[in-house]
């Protein structure tokens, strides 16, 4: 696959998104449930794990049972924010890159983990490919999305409110880029890139600013834990996750092997100079490591 066959990537490059959207913006209720969310599905303790889009490392305390973290996002400037504050942790890995072209040998990650990004997939199936390659089989890979069959459009096209139906399978982009993806068809696209989906919880059943603003945050997050485990039987809230099991007729990465090309999936030996250089003939680009940031955006001359 060439740079030029791949989806188009939303770039979140020298965004305030830290700012503008979590810190102080009200959104505590939000945070603290996904985190139940995602303590009740993702093994605490393992060897690697990926998050995919884990922009300035929201989440990345949640991930101190593993002995290798990647925080991986198409922006450098998020994955900065992220680095200035757990750089001197040993076990994380900032790596900028396209995720339509993983940088990674197959079968490395015992965990992957994608929360509040699958929505700016406009190719969501070739994603889910390149996540199925680099899974370590019998592992897990915990996955949040956007549901458009959730109360509030329900509601709104019943009204006729809104000209698409939540009820059709296919994901809607209502936004640039932006996407809500049916739960039915997203179990569909993961079984079909072999990947085994299981049990579901439904998270943000409160996400509206009025009833955030009166009812304490405390309270609106307890109810929301326990409505979290209707997820098996229906999916009503904006927001979902699936506990979604590995492809088991994947392969183990190598030992002593981490990165590959994304261009030709080359495994990549020791870096020279502070540059990774793709050992196949018919390839030989080279990626940049830049104060302790693994750049695979774009190849350096």
């Amino acid at each position: 696959m060439t740079h030029s066959d791949t989806p188009p990537v939303c770039d979140y490059e020298g965004s305030d998104y830290r700012t503008r959207f979590w810190e102080g913006q009200g959104r505590n209720y939000e945070d603290q449930v996904e985190r139940i969310a995602l303590r009740r599905l993702m093994p605490p303790t393992g060897g690697t794990l990926i998050e995919i889009g884990a922009g300035f490392g929201r989440l990345a305390d949640e991930y101190l049972g593993y002995q290798k973290v990647v925080l991986f996002d198409y922006s450098r400037s998020l994955l900065r924010e992220a680095q200035a504050h757990w750089g001197d942790d040993p076990r994380f890995i900032y790596v900028a890159g396209n995720w339509y072209q993983m940088p990674f040998v197959a079968g490395l990650f015992d965990t992957m983990v994608q929360i509040r990004t699958l929505h700016h997939a406009a190719d969501a199936p070739a994603l889910f490919q390149q996540l199925a390659r680099i899974a370590r089989p019998n592992g897990r890979y915990i996955l949040e999305f956007a549901n458009k069959q959730n109360l509030k459009a329900i509601l709104r096209y019943a009204l006729r409110r809104q000209d698409w139906s939540p009820f059709a399978p296919e994901p809607v982009e209502f936004v640039a880029l932006n996407f809500d993806f049916h739960p039915r068809w997203i179990r569909q696209e993961l079984t079909k890139a072999h990947f085994t989906p299981g049990r579901m919880l439904t998270v943000s059943h409160y996400r509206i600013g009025p009833v955030k603003k009166v009812v304490p945050t405390g309270l609106l997050v307890g109810l929301d834990s326990l409505a979290q485990h209707t997820g098996n039987w229906w999916q009503l809230s904006p927001s979902v996750f699936v506990d979604v099991a590995h492809p088991r007729g994947g392969q183990t990465s190598a030992p002593h092997t981490f990165f590959a090309c994304p261009h030709c999936q080359t495994p990549l030996p020791e870096p020279v100079n502070d540059r990774l250089i793709c050992s196949n003939a018919q390839c030989q680009r080279q990626w940049q490591i830049s104060d302790g940031l693994y750049d695979f955006k774009e190849p350096v001359s």
